[in-house]
């Protein structure tokens, strides 16, 4: 089977391709770019030297659609609302990796990206991808919204305390920090080296447009819970995203207890491991991967909840969770072409 990649020289893009070349079942068929058409990949990224006979094309979304099987739109927002329409009426299956297809409520939309929203027949059609937590069989999706990378980590981390109603959903608070490949290959100010090395930043206060996602997704898997306490900062690493996140326990529960509910929600979950009780990873121990690693514990003392979430936000929080979708969406093995180790050191 053969995938696009639109969008090849963000950094979503570039992963794509690094995962796609050495998939089982799929080849990476072709490349696209809307500003580099003809260069090739090489030239933005000469670690992908193993695919530099291959020239970056232009964007033809019929051409596109006859072509391939499955087509990844890792364009910004804004871009994939006026593209993707364009790709699923030519008949193609497609994944997108924008935030523009995410939020169900089109007034949200606008409020939170400032954008005009996608076309409502469109975005109706769209299933959020979750890959863990998805209750439909996708095999038959035409389109395919990826979360983004902190929902991916927060929704994870929350998930089976929501779905069994056990904690406080109004209580919920979570401190998420990211590194800054998280904002893009683009440079600004705010991610310059002397702006951030040797430097902590929170950003987005009370405005990331990421929370509305989370909001809402909260609510799918637990109806009563509502708005959520969400802050976001940028750390002086490359790649990585640890969630802290905070709720109050029922009287009576126990770290165990928590630890085993943990273990039994993602028991057939590949790719989400969740530590034993005590112990509590870190964002080096899932780089470059699929994995999202997990920890929970109870503070008897004030009866609250912690759960520890890490994920690379270009893998489990981007491109790789787009692979596992394809990979749910086609029929296969959702491990094929990820069930690699993380990068360590």
């Amino acid at each position: 089977m053969k995938a696009a990649v639109i969008g090849a020289t963000g950094y979503g893009g570039a992963e794509l391709i690094r995962l796609l070349q050495q998939h089982p079942s799929f080849t990476l068929h072709s490349f696209h770019s809307s500003s580099k058409e003809g260069e090739s990949i090489t030239a933005s990224y000469p670690h992908l030297e193993t695919v530099s006979g291959m020239e970056l094309e232009a964007i033809d979304s019929e051409k596109i659609a006859r072509d391939a099987d499955v087509v990844f739109t890792a364009t910004p927002s804004g871009v994939s609302s006026e593209l993707v329409p364009e790709l699923v009426n030519a008949g193609s299956r497609v994944i997108d990796l924008s935030g523009d297809f995410r939020l169900k409520d089109t007034k949200q939309y606008e409020q939170w990206y400032n954008k005009k929203a996608p076309d409502e027949a469109i975005l109706e059609n769209a299933v959020y991808g979750l890959t863990e937590w998805l209750e439909e069989d996708i095999t038959e999706a035409q389109l395919i919204s990826n979360p983004g990378c902190y929902p991916t980590a927060a929704l994870l981390g929350l998930a089976p305390l929501l779905k069994q109603n056990i904690a406080d959903p109004e209580s919920i608070i979570i401190d998420a920090k990211t590194g800054v490949s998280g904002a893009g290959k683009k440079a600004t100010p705010v991610t310059h080296f002397t702006e951030m090395n040797d430097n902590l930043k929170i950003y987005k206060v009370f405005a990331h447009q990421h929370t509305p996602e989370i909001e809402q997704e909260m609510a799918r898997l637990n109806p009563e819970a509502g708005a959520v306490t969400f802050s976001t900062h940028l750390v002086p690493m490359t790649r990585g995203i640890m969630t802290t996140m905070y709720a109050q326990a029922p009287d009576g529960m126990t770290a165990k207890e928590l630890t085993d509910l943990y273990q039994e929600s993602y028991k057939d979950s590949y790719f989400v491991r969740v530590r034993e009780e005590g112990t509590y990873p870190s964002t080096k121990e899932v780089y470059g991967s699929n994995f999202c690693d997990l920890s929970v514990t109870l503070d008897e003392r004030t009866n609250r909840i912690m759960i520890v979430s890490v994920i690379d936000n270009l893998v489990k929080g981007a491109s790789g969770q787009a692979v596992q979708n394809m990979n749910r969406m086609f029929g296969i093995d959702e491990k094929a072409g990820l069930a690699f180790a993380p990068v360590y050191p």
